[in-house]
């Protein structure tokens, strides 16, 4: 359940904290007071969309902390384990939009995606606006709640996996035949190129290799005549060639180191250079030995890159790529061979898929149908209860043919309702006034409720269009709905406000020059006054009280 709500520096709210209590609560105040602003700050600290707009005027940001007591609540403490959060009895969602639009969200300290947090809240909290019988006549909203009645969410999401799926392998099947009368044309041409670079026959890194000896055969003058110079001076010239120099600085050393061994060392180094300068000679009369400067061979690595090349520039990718492009055209080409077989696979599980989807969409509308029967009976009681005695609701499911499937499944879904005695059932925005609607949407809000799991159910003026006898029966609704869960509730009646068990009076004070909203939770004697007023307006007389009074006393005995 919710215990605490922190708010700070939103719309007109500079600083509120409210303790909740189990049970029914109620939010009472004037026109303007700030009532709904509090739904709304539950809904931001919650997950909902947020705006720089939201923040007060003056204040860097905007601030909203609930606490939620999670004891008692196995999928919530199951859902922070799966998520890595710290899992206690208490559960902390805190959510931060400052001044320039950007917004924070954290759950027990930690910093989390505006995603998870509504993720969370939706396991903690609902909340039902004051315009929801606006959107009860769309057809999807429907559909949702008589899911949501029927504990059929996972059934339909299962159902939803498998159109997906089914309606991928169809659209694949549908491209492979579109692409037949093609497959012929492109398996010539694909044959074509591939008996053209196999005929290449290019080796993997020989363009590199080419490109190397190019260059070698090229130059192989210089070559040759670099290395007969580099050879003269290092040992092959008659006098002053690197050996000869090296052998008498040797010699010279050796005449002197038993003066001094410490030119060992430099012995040691030039018998190390003059090996040294041996192997550099012994190899540059290797490599000017195998200078090759045959024209023959010059002209067949000239018409080997030429040839590489033409085949390039016709497939429009560098030479080094061509191996690869080898690859992907026979890859195509296999599948492309192969595509008949693929067809009818693909058939085969275009078919399965069909018949699992199918499957599961009949034991959906089966579910259903037995929700719907359900539910329906559940929402006439209520609306019997709340002022409508011969209304009659009905869930009406329409079945669907296999071409017109849908991922929701194979039925259409459409409320109907029956306002007075002896009419038949019609879609209910056609025949219900205002008032009706306002109740018929109070009835579902309720029955859809008491199937749900979460623990908090927020009304934000539902009961609007309701007066009278009918008004103290959809306070009963509401005081049942939180003898098993937590249920807040923004009123206007008195009959509503004095079944609560809790009651907060909401008010906006102002110094002339700032306007700030206050909340404060009542007494007996207060919720007395406050009853008053929602009974009598602005003049409170003494009968007045009175009746407030006894109408307190009357729920009380009632309740008990």
């Amino acid at each position: 359940m919710l215990m605490n709500l922190q708010v700070r520096d939103f719309a007109i709210v500079d600083r509120i904290d409210i303790e909740f209590d189990p049970g029914m609560t109620v939010l009472t105040g004037e026109t303007g007071a700030g009532k709904s602003i509090l739904v709304d700050a539950l809904g931001l600290v919650l997950g909902e969309r947020g705006s720089a707009q939201l923040v007060r005027d003056g204040a860097r940001r905007a601030e909203f902390a609930a606490e939620f007591d999670v004891a008692k609540l196995p999928a919530v403490r199951e859902w922070l384990d799966e998520q890595a959060l710290d899992v206690d009895d208490g559960c902390l969602l805190r959510r931060v939009v400052n001044a320039d639009g950007r917004s924070r969200a954290f759950i027990n300290g930690n910093s989390v995606p505006l995603s998870q947090l509504k993720a969370l809240g939706e396991l903690l909290l609902d909340i039902h606006g004051q315009h929801f019988h606006q959107s009860l006549g769309r057809r999807d909203i429907q559909r949702a709640l008589l899911d949501h009645f029927g504990g059929l969410l996972d059934a339909r999401t299962n159902v939803e996996s498998h159109f997906a799926l089914w309606r991928s392998l169809a659209d694949q099947l549908q491209s492979l035949s579109d692409a037949e009368a093609d497959r012929a044309s492109r398996l010539d041409l694909l044959t074509f190129q591939l008996n053209e670079l196999e005929s290449l026959a290019l080796e993997p890194g020989e363009l590199d290799a080419l490109m190397s000896e190019r260059q070698r055969l090229q130059n192989s003058g210089r070559l040759a005549e670099g290395v007969g110079s580099a050879l003269d001076q290092l040992f092959d010239s008659e006098s002053g060639n690197a050996n000869s120099l090296v052998s008498e600085a040797t010699r010279s050393i050796e005449q002197i180191i038993e003066f001094d061994s410490s030119l060992e060392p430099v012995l040691e180094a030039l018998n190390g250079a003059s090996i040294q300068v041996a192997e550099a000679a012994e190899t540059l009369r290797r490599y000017g030995e195998s200078i090759d400067m045959d024209p023959a061979r010059r002209d067949w690595v000239e018409e080997r890159l030429d040839a590489i090349q033409a085949i390039s520039r016709k497939h429009r990718v560098p030479g080094d790529e061509l191996l690869e492009l080898a690859t992907r055209l026979r890859a195509e080409h296999d599948e492309l061979s192969h595509a008949e077989e693929r067809g009818r696979e693909l058939e085969d599980r275009a078919e399965a898929a069909e018949a699992a989807y199918l499957a599961l969409a009949n034991k959906l509308s089966k579910a259903r149908a037995k929700a719907a029967t359900r539910f329906s009976a559940a929402v006439t009681d209520a609306m019997h209860g709340l002022g409508m005695p011969g209304g009659v609701f009905q869930a009406a499911l329409t079945p669907l043919p296999v071409e017109s499937a849908r991922p929701w499944g194979l039925d259409n879904i459409e409320f109907l309702i029956s306002a007075n005695p002896g009419q038949a059932p019609q879609a209910l925005a056609k025949v219900a006034s205002g008032g009706e609607l306002s109740r018929m949407a109070l009835s579902i809000q309720v029955i859809a409720s008491d199937g749900s799991a979460i623990p908090t159910m927020v009304f934000d003026e539902v009961d609007s269009g309701v007066g009278g006898g009918v008004a103290e029966m959809v306070g009963r609704r509401l005081q049942e709905l939180g003898a098993n869960r937590q249920v807040l509730c923004v009123t206007h009646l008195p009959q509503v406000a004095s079944l609560a068990d809790q009651h907060f009076r909401i008010s906006k004070v102002t110094d002339g020059k700032s306007t700030r909203t206050r909340v404060h939770v009542l007494g007996n004697e207060e919720r007395i006054e406050e009853l008053a007023r929602m009974l009598g307006g602005v003049d409170i007389t003494r009968k007045t009280l009175e009746h407030a009074a006894e109408m307190l006393a009357g729920a009380r005995k009632k309740r008990a």
